[in-house]
C-alpha cells in the first residue's frame, strides 16, 4: 500500500524589526519547530540586513523581504522603542506590501502598531500589552483595542499581549490548525501550559486580595475533576468556605472571567479532547463533560470554535491517536 505524501509544511515568515525583543522573536520557532515539519519557517528583516536586538546582540537573518510574498502566515514580533507615529516607515511599509491578500498575519505585543500603522486594524478587534493601551488608542482609534486579553483571534488577523501571552497565542494557532493533541505535545516540549484561553485577563495592575484569604485555584482543581456535574456557583463558593458574592469576585480576579465562563471553557476544552482522542458518541460525550444535551454541546462548540462536534472530529480525531 503506497504510504501517503506528506502534507505541504505551513510557510511563516517573520519579520525582525530594529530593536526585536529575542525571546518572542523565538516563539514561532519554538512552538510551530515542535510539530515534526508542519511548519516551514523563515526569518527575514525588511532589506535582508542585521537588525539590533532590544539587547546586546545583532539579529542576522538568512532572509529578505521576498519570503513575506511567498508566506501562508507572517508575523510581526514586539520591538523597541515603542513608536511615536501612525505612520509606517518606507523601509517596512514596502516589506508589508509585498504580503498577498489573505495570509494570515500576526502580531506580538508591539507588533500591532506595525499592523494598526499599515490600516490591516481598521474597524477591528485587536490587542497589544496593557501598559500601551493609551498610545495605541491615541494613535489609532479605529481599532476596537482591548488590552485586557492575552490575545485576539479574528480570524485571518491575530494580535496578542506582551511577552509569554505570545506562546499562548501560537498554541492557540497550532491548536486550531491541527487539533488539540499537537498543541498539547508542543506545550509539552515548551515546559508551558497547553491551554490559556485568549479572554484570559493580562496581568494588569490590580488591588491585592487581603493577605491570608483563601483563593478559588483548590475550587477550580475540584470542579475539573466534577465537569459532568451541573456545577452552581453556590456549590462553588461552598466548597471554598466562601459567600457567593465574595467567591464571585475573587474568581474574577484570580481568572479574569466570571465562573460560569471559567466552567463552559473548561466543558469545551473536554469535549474537543474527547472528540480527537475517543470513539464516545456525541450524546456520551455532551453527558462526560456537563453539558444538559447534545444541542447544548453543539450550540456551545459552534459559538467558540465555528464548527459543529462532527466536523470538528472528522477534522481532527485522525491528528491525536
Amino acid at each position: 500500500m503506497a504510504t501517503a505524501p506528506a502534507p505541504t509544511p505551513h510557510r511563516v515568515a517573520v519579520l525582525a524589526l530594529d530593536g526585536v525583543y529575542p525571546f518572542e522573536l523565538g516563539i514561532p520557532k519554538r512552538v510551530f519547530g515542535s510539530t515534526d515539519g508542519l511548519y516551514r519557517l523563515s526569518t527575514c528583516t525588511v532589506d535582508g540586513r542585521p537588525v539590533r536586538a532590544d539587547a546586546d546582540f545583532t539579529v542576522t537573518p538568512d532572509h529578505g523581504p521576498e519570503v513575506l510574498a511567498e508566506a501562508d502566515t507572517v508575523v510581526i514580533p514586539p520591538f523597541a522603542p515603542v513608536p511615536e507615529t501612525a505612520v509606517l516607515d518606507p523601509a517596512t511599509a514596502a516589506a508589508l506590501a509585498l504580503v498577498r491578500p489573505g495570509t494570515r498575519l500576526i502580531s506580538i505585543c508591539t507588533g500591532a502598531f506595525v499592523l494598526a500603522a499599515a490600516g490591516l486594524l481598521d474597524g477591528r478587534p485587536a490587542t497589544t500589552h496593557w501598559a500601551l493601551a493609551d498610545r495605541f488608542r491615541a494613535l489609532f482609534p479605529r481599532v476596537r483595542l482591548d488590552p485586557d486579553v492575552l490575545f485576539v483571534d479574528d480570524g485571518d488577523v491575530l494580535t496578542s499581549a506582551g511577552a509569554a501571552s505570545g506562546i499562548d497565542l501560537f498554541l492557540h494557532v497550532l491548536r486550531s490548525d491541527h487539533g488539540t493533541a499537537a498543541a498539547n505535545r508542543a506545550a509539552r516540549i515548551c515546559v508551558v501550559p497547553p491551554w490559556r484561553e485568549g479572554g484570559q485577563a493580562q496581568y494588569v495592575v490590580r488591588p491585592v486580595p487581603t493577605t491570608g484569604s483563601t483563593g478559588t485555584a483548590p475550587t477550580r482543581e475540584w470542579a475539573l475533576t466534577r465537569l459532568h456535574r451541573p456545577l452552581t456557583l453556590a456549590e462553588l463558593a461552598a466548597h471554598a468556605a466562601m459567600s457567593t458574592r465574595t467567591f464571585a469576585r475573587r474568581f474574577q480576579e484570580e481568572t479574569g472571567q466570571s465562573p460560569g465562563r471559567w466552567l463552559t471553557q473548561q466543558r469545551i476544552a473536554l469535549a474537543r479532547h474527547l472528540l480527537e482522542a475517543t470513539d464516545l458518541t456525541i450524546d456520551q460525550i455532551a453527558t462526560r463533560v456537563g453539558f444538559a444535551n447534545p444541542v447544548s454541546l453543539r450550540q456551545h462548540l459552534h459559538s467558540a470554535i465555528g464548527v459543529s462536534p462532527l466536523a470538528y472530529r472528522r477534522t481532527f480525531a485522525g491528528t491525536a491517536r
